[in-house]
């Protein structure tokens, strides 16, 4: 059970001198496994994922980071049966259309990080929506990544440099240069990033993005996540020592 929010408050408070990560990313696995263990259908778990989503993105707010990237649904889950992906668009559409008014509580920016071109029309339509009513929200950035993969972001990036190489523009390629290519070059590279449901993967996660970022494994299914486990995740972040190559 979560705290009583007046004692998380505290906490929070009381911790504010600590460190905390300017930009997590959250690989957000076990909606399936949730629902399987209580012989629900699938769809049940995405359905809770989604609430443990909000719960997440509200504590996060709360903590004072500033960028939140989850991976929503990433490029190889359109291999999955059409019915599932039909559900896990329809709660993406039912979450962008739906929670405007608790962005606009909380201050909360969208974005999105990934390939809109191969979205459903309706989708992309309304993360454009999104992303464009809540521009000029100054606190908690969610980064919604949605037909995204790692390999497909350092791709189109490459891309990009080409067509300004056929523009006459071609830049001298540093990772510097090649940075700004990426879907989101004014976001810091994550500090931290979470994995539910205990799997030891990257699944194609901000490959670019994550090379120095701390890594949080948790057993706990996501559908089961709430501000105690996040708490936990910034609590084991504090306590690493980040070397970025260097000695101690």
């Amino acid at each position: 059970m979560s705290p009583e929010p007046n004692l998380r408050a505290a906490a929070l408070d009381s911790a504010a001198s600590m460190i905390i990560p300017a930009h997590v990313g959250i690989i957000m696995d076990g909606n399936g496994r949730w629902a399987e263990k209580r012989k629900l259908i699938r769809s049940q778990g995405h359905l809770e994922g989604l609430k443990a989503a909000k719960r997440i993105v509200k504590a996060a707010s709360d903590a004072g980071v500033r960028f939140l990237t989850l991976y929503v649904f990433s490029t190889e889950n359109w291999k999955r049966a059409s019915e599932e992906v039909g559900f896990i668009m329809g709660l993406v559409k039912q979450y962008l259309r739906g929670e405007l008014d608790f962005y606009r509580e909380n201050h909360i920016r969208i974005r999105h990080a990934g390939d809109p071109a191969g979205l459903p029309p309706d989708i992309a339509r309304e993360l454009e929506s999104a992303c464009r009513e809540t521009c000029s929200f100054s606190g908690l950035q969610v980064i919604l990544a949605l037909n995204y993969g790692g390999r497909d972001e350092i791709v189109r990036a490459a891309r990009k440099i080409l067509d300004a190489a056929g523009n006459g523009g071609m830049p001298l390629i540093t990772e510097k240069t090649f940075h700004s290519f990426l879907d989101n070059p004014d976001v810091p590279d994550p500090d931290l990033i979470i994995r539910s449901a205990g799997e030891y993967r990257t699944s194609n996660f901000l490959l670019w993005e994550g090379a120095y970022s701390e890594y949080y494994v948790s057993d706990i299914l996501w559908p089961d996540w709430t501000e105690t486990e996040f708490d936990g995740a910034l609590k084991a972040y504090r306590e690493r020592g980040r070397k970025f190559g260097g000695a101690r």
